[in-house]
């Protein structure tokens, strides 16, 4: 679509320059057109996302929403000049939040607020909340670009986004059914994920561009630890919507901020307790230079970052095995790290 006749030169002159939007948009519709699923109905430029809900099947569908942003990691982006995955972890943290209720995402939306609309930067952002779309199924079916002269430098930028996810009723994971001796199953994650970076900065200095940055480390296995901290968060949505097909899944806890003393208690109820080996959990290299570098006791460690395991999964002891092998055959080298017991703590590291 092109737009001859949209340009206000006082407008530009003020910071915002709209044709600059028209660009972006422009140059982002490849990237949302793979995202593109059953429900479409339209395409990006409208003024709302329209969206055919699939109740095929379903005795009562629910909704179920989810937003977020990507917080300070976004800090690192832009200071390596590197935006075209930031957009997953984006995507990330709302799609992997709504599947911890056993909710199938169904659609997307973004926001981008940056001090000046550089269209290849935006659609850079575009491209890797596209693919995180892709790696969860959902439809990107709409978005918002802001300029915001003078509010932020105009390098900076922040991005957020809100996801929407079905489930029937009777299928909705609410650890109503969760017993003792039910496992704790973890799946594996990719790195710090999107949480736990305004530590991070501290550590590494990271707002005063430490050239530590970018030196290969042999202990990340060549990699920098600015590389190490920009991997994108694991979308689990695809292997978790398999496992929920056979196995009966009681609880679904996604890593996040707070780590394992917060997020584990959530999928837990009143009167029993996660019980975590932690000798199991396999802890990534990263958390070792960061707990290292930062000297952060261990508790803190695992009450700030996911130390390795960015979902754990609740399931009876008899389909353990089952679930594991479910996962495995869908990508996820999942393992266990402990078992549910009688107590009020919710979660206890031992």
């Amino acid at each position: 679509m092109e737009h001859k006749n949209s340009h206000s030169a006082s407008y530009a002159a003020a910071g915002v320059d709209i044709t600059a939007g028209y660009r972006a948009v422009e140059l982002m519709k490849k990237h949302v057109a793979r995202t593109r699923n059953e429900g479409c109905l339209d395409d990006v430029g409208g003024f709302g996302g329209c969206f055919g809900l699939p109740v095929a099947g379903m005795e009562e569908p629910v909704l179920v929403s989810g937003t977020d942003g990507v917080g300070t990691k976004l800090k690192l982006a832009i200071l390596t000049d590197k935006h075209d995955t930031i957009g997953i972890d984006c995507v990330a943290m709302c799609v992997n939040d709504i599947i911890c209720c056993g909710a199938k995402p169904l659609f997307f939306l973004d926001y981008i607020a940056c001090g000046k609309n550089v269209p290849e930067k935006i659609a850079e952002l575009v491209a890797g909340v596209a693919e995180g779309c892709v790696q969860s199924g959902a439809a990107l079916i709409g978005g918002e670009t802001a300029e915001h002269p003078g509010m932020m430098p105009e390098d900076e930028y922040d991005l957020a986004g809100f996801a929407v996810g079905i489930v029937d009723k009777k299928k909705i994971i609410d650890n109503t059914r969760m017993a003792e001796g039910d496992i704790v199953i973890a799946l594996p994650s990719t790195g710090i994920h999107s949480n736990g970076f305004s530590l991070c900065r501290k550590v590494f200095d990271i707002d005063h561009n430490n050239p530590e940055l970018y030196i290969p480390r042999e202990e990340l296995h060549g990699k920098t630890i600015a590389e190490a901290l920009l991997v994108p968060t694991k979308i689990y949505v695809k292997p978790v919507l398999k496992l929920l097909e056979k196995v009966d899944v009681k609880g679904i806890s996604h890593i996040t901020g707070g780590g394992f003393y917060e997020n584990i208690p959530r999928s837990v109820p009143d009167g029993l307790c996660a019980r975590i080996d932690k000798s199991a959990v396999r802890i990534l290299p990263i958390f070792d230079v960061i707990a290292r570098w930062g000297q952060i006791p261990e508790r803190d460690m695992f009450n700030t970052y996911n130390m390795g395991v960015g979902m754990s999964i609740v399931v009876p002891a008899a389909q353990a095995e089952e679930a594991m092998e479910i996962l495995r055959a869908n990508g996820e080298d999942a393992y266990v790290i402990g078992e549910i017991v009688k107590g009020e703590e919710k979660v206890i590291l031992e």
